[in-house]
């Protein structure tokens, strides 16, 4: 546990009034932080053009998407758990997002809402379905 939590951070130089004190002593207006970034959007664009976010979709969330409803196992391992280090889950896939997965096994009725971050790699008996241009609908 982080004990260094300071419940009511300070940052030097900020007044209570929001505005940045300077080296002299006076005030200087903060930074707008809606900054219109153009370069940025050019990017996104040139990008999008190029068929490169294509690629970018290819996220492991997406491929597990394609493959609702089919059976697999996921191999997962907890570093910080004495009891569990390596374990197996084996069940059909009910829904994947950005940081978790939700299986159903159907031998048990159990269901599991399991955390990508200890996801090491998952095994299916059939073919997966694999598309690098899936997008989400949502």
């Amino acid at each position: 546990m982080n004990t260094n939590y300071y419940s009511n951070p300070t940052y030097p130089n900020i007044s209570t009034s929001g505005l940045q004190q300077t080296a002299t002593g006076g005030l200087a207006s903060m930074p707008s932080l809606a900054t219109n970034n153009s370069s940025n959007n050019n990017l996104a664009t040139m990008q999008a053009t190029n068929n490169m976010l294509d690629i970018e979709q290819s996220y492991i969330e997406n491929i597990l998407r394609l493959n609702k409803g089919k059976l697999a196992t996921f191999y997962m391992s907890f570093p910080d758990s004495v009891e569990w280090r390596d374990k197996t889950f084996t069940g059909i896939i009910e829904a994947a997002g950005r940081d978790h997965i939700i299986v159903s096994d159907p031998k048990t009725g159990r269901w599991y809402l399991l955390l990508m971050i200890y996801l090491n790699y998952v095994d299916f008996d059939e073919k997966i379905n694999y598309s690098p241009e899936y997008y989400p609908n949502n």
